[in-house]
């Protein structure tokens, strides 16, 4: 113990007070402030003479004193980030102060100012958001074009995008048909504006959305003063709407038989007379209709018009089910990643193989649609850089076609091993005794694992 004589004890505390970079503050028993340095004085802007011996509650708030909550617990924290003002952030470290019997004299706080950090790391992250958005904006416009937004290089999904590209230049009627969730209307909307009418109206309807009773007025619309409730100046209709560009009839197997007649008499004449009418309009309009019914089956029950169908069914383009494209799962993974990240606001998380062989391996009955909203659902409930298989237990639901086999739950071990040892590798900065020990194995054990999955770092 280094022996200062009493006489200078005083100034050696005051000093070293003082040298401190932090704010330090001393309070009686009774939370009157009896010391106050000066890097007190310059981070709360309140002089020495103004606070000595008054109660510091008369110039903070008492729920945002820490120093003041030492006094009733007695007991110390450290490193306890605190917000003692609306614009000063600090971490405090404070303890209660006993004399020689174990009574309570006071209370000491040594407050460090982080304010600047904190502002900074807010600034930064704002600044990565917003670079995040920037980069999603600019791979959005380099990959600009009429089918830019389908995702996928697989074989099944680029035949079917040649496809369209190739039936777009013509005025043939499509009919797309697939199931529901892989995206039909997308490729309308491409086909559309991949077409020589692509500077015209693009008028999508869902015909298994609109009231029966609606269904006429929604396609032809209707004069002024042709029904209790009718616009004064009359309507036009989506196939009027649709005039020298393209009317997709999205969901056309739900259209009543009745419905199904005037459509055809609009596609033959290309003429639609609005209720209560009497001189028909002309209109130039390209026909796509879509489907995730079974049409040729349909037509055999006489739920749905043979003549009409053979007329929708010019040209037929078949969207392929996600389980027939899983090669393009990964793309879409990433892709739907990054849109939902910047979204939320929220950094971009990385799917581990084993998270991704089990998007891959799901059967995904609602397709793309069912996709989209699994990545939507990772990104709003797993705060994490690098995302497991094991994440995904509450995520993925299990299906009777989503069964593992042996030889599957093998391969599924083993990505998820190679994947945990070289996230440990990494975490240890390659250190394989401090890997070892965070997996829970022997270093023995983790050399074998490292050479029999071809580890490298």
């Amino acid at each position: 113990m280094i022996n200062i004589p009493t006489k200078h004890l005083f100034h050696y505390l005051d000093t070293l007070i003082e040298t401190s970079s932090d704010a330090i503050i001393i309070i009686n028993k009774l939370g009157e402030v009896e010391y106050w340095n000066s890097q007190a004085e310059q981070m709360y802007d309140i002089p020495l003479e103004s606070i000595r011996m008054k109660k510091i509650t008369n110039f903070f708030n008492k729920e945002d004193l820490k120093i003041v909550e030492i006094l009733e617990t007695k007991e110390k924290v450290s490193n306890v980030y605190h917000l003692p003002r609306p614009d000063k952030h600090v971490l405090i470290s404070s303890s209660p102060i006993f004399d020689e019997q174990g009574n309570l004299i006071g209370a000491i706080s040594i407050d460090q100012d982080i304010t600047s950090i904190v502002k900074l790391n807010d600034k930064l992250a704002l600044t990565t958001n917003e670079l995040q958005k920037i980069k999603q904006q600019y791979n959005v416009q380099e990959q600009m074009g009429p089918l830019s937004g389908i995702i996928g290089t697989g074989l099944a999904i680029k035949t079917v995008k040649e496809l369209t590209l190739k039936v777009a230049k013509t005025d043939a009627t499509v009919l797309i048909q697939g199931e529901s969730g892989v995206g039909k209307e997308l490729f309308a909307r491409g086909l559309h504006e991949a077409s020589p009418r692509k500077e015209k109206p693009f008028i999508p309807i869902n015909c298994g959305a609109i009231p029966e009773a609606l269904f006429e007025s929604e396609f032809f619309g209707y004069e002024k003063g042709a029904f209790t409730g009718a616009n004064k100046d009359g309507k036009a209709g989506k196939v009027e709407m649709a005039d020298g560009g393209t009317l997709f009839l999205d969901e056309v197997g739900m259209l009543p038989l009745d419905m199904q007649v005037k459509l055809l008499r609009v596609l033959q004449e290309r003429e639609v007379c609005r209720i209560g009418g009497v001189v028909s309009r002309k209109v130039d309009s390209r026909i796509v209709a879509a489907t995730n019914s079974d049409m040729e089956e349909m037509v055999k029950n006489g739920l749905f018009r043979e003549d009409l169908y053979y007329r929708l069914n010019v040209v037929s383009l078949y969207v392929p089910s996600l389980r027939d494209r899983i090669e393009d799962i990964p793309d879409l993974v990433n892709n739907f990643l990054q849109e939902y990240s910047a979204k939320y606001n929220k950094e971009c998380p990385s799917l581990l193989n084993s998270a991704m062989e089990r998007m891959i391996s799901y059967q995904w009955p609602g397709n793309i649609r069912e996709l989209r909203n699994i990545v939507e659902r990772i990104i709003i409930f797993i705060d994490k850089p690098t995302i497991h298989a094991d994440d995904l237990m509450n995520i993925i639901p299990i299906t009777n076609n989503d069964t593992i086999t042996k030889e599957g739950l093998a391969q599924e071990k083993a990505v998820l091993e190679h994947d945990r040892i070289k996230e440990a590798l990494l975490e240890t900065y390659g250190n394989k005794s401090a890997a070892a020990k965070k997996l829970g194995i022997s270093r023995v054990s983790l050399y074998n694992k490292i050479k029999q999955y071809n580890i490298e770092l």
